[in-house]
């Protein structure tokens, strides 16, 4: 009997033990829980989704504000391969061993070439360097002949890629393509570091774009609009901010918050830093891809009685990536919303 009552308590006492910790993990878990949930609420849903032309499937260089990497579109409309050029847009591989013209591939091509004309007149594949002079004059023709051929590539290159535009008006002499210049000072007052932060990317596969400082300010506009417009549920003022396929996913969302009887509301939304990853044309529509950390109290609410479901009356940041879209004789819109990783 004893050892009946010893069993017994001894598995009383895991139990408790086990509920303990059950308690603890719940405790920790539904914080985060609830946080999950009020980073989801806002536009967008917390997923990426949208489109940036041709480079959909491509990840937008990582910026300042947003170091990691953008996540993977959940929702476009955009098929894998539409508007993409595959060999053509691949960068050809340059350097010592490039294919375009390498030091090395030329040198190969050279020998290469001596050993077929040494066959060629009799004296086997390696006929034609029988002697060190002949090595040496060979290796310094081919030098001679790669250089100047890589001069005129070079000079043909200038000649006919276009302009590169930065985001600095002032930039003179400034910064070669590919290379970030910084936009001086804040914009819109109080920002901080702000739009300063914003810099010029530029991608050879489609031709660079000027972002000027009046684009950086209809970007800041656009979130904030964005937002209040989502807060009021108000589709027609979105149809005027971003795309039919932005705009499609926000009607998605709203109407599952109306399914639960929740709303979410966005306000107090300050851009505190952004960067400009790339700026780019297609044809005749410019794409302007931001990363963008901001400000904002986001809380979902009853729809009936207004009370707290989710999220905080305390304000919290989120950085997103951002694209947007201007096709001809129109202003900017929401072409794109990725997650930051």
């Amino acid at each position: 009997m004893p050892g009946i009552w010893e069993t017994h308590m001894n598995f009383s006492l895991r139990s408790r033990s086990f509920f303990k910790t059950l308690a603890v993990v719940l405790a920790l878990a539904l914080p985060a829980a609830l946080a999950i949930s009020s980073a989801d609420a806002r536009v967008g849903g917390g997923m990426s989704s949208g489109s940036r032309g041709s480079r959909t499937y491509s990840a937008p260089p990582s910026t300042t504000t947003a170091p990691g990497s953008a996540s993977q579109f959940n929702r476009t409309y955009t098929q894998p391969g539409a508007g993409m050029n595959s060999a053509a847009s691949a960068p050809a591989r340059g350097g010592l061993f490039g294919r375009a013209g390498g030091f090395m591939g030329g040198l190969a091509a050279g020998f290469l070439g001596a050993g077929l004309l040494g066959m060629l007149f009799g004296g086997g594949l390696f006929g034609g360097l029988g002697g060190l002079s002949s090595i040496l004059g060979l290796i310094i023709q081919i030098v001679l002949v790669v250089f100047v051929v890589r001069l005129a590539m070079s000079w043909w290159q200038r000649r006919h890629s276009p302009q590169a535009a930065y985001a600095n008006a002032d930039a003179g002499s400034g910064p070669q393509p590919n290379q970030r210049s910084a936009l001086g000072g804040g914009l819109g007052g109080g920002l901080g570091s702000g739009l300063g932060g914003f810099g010029f990317g530029a991608n050879a596969n489609n031709a660079p774009l000027e972002i000027k400082p009046d684009d950086y300010e209809a970007f800041e506009r656009l979130l904030g609009e964005i937002q209040a417009a989502w807060s009021n549920e108000d589709v027609a003022k979105l149809h005027t901010l971003a795309t039919p396929e932005m705009v499609s996913y926000f009607e998605q969302d709203l109407a599952q918050n109306r399914a639960r009887n929740v709303v979410n509301k966005v306000t107090n939304v300050k851009l505190l830093q952004g960067d400009l990853a790339e700026a780019w044309r297609e044809g005749e529509t410019d794409y302007a891809t931001v990363a963008l950390r901001f400000a904002l109290t986001d809380k979902t609410l009853d729809r009936n009685s207004g009370t707290l479901v989710a999220g905080s009356e305390q304000p919290g940041e989120a950085t997103e990536v951002w694209t947007f879209a201007r096709r001809p004789n129109g202003g900017w819109e929401l072409s794109a919303i990725q997650q930051t990783n």
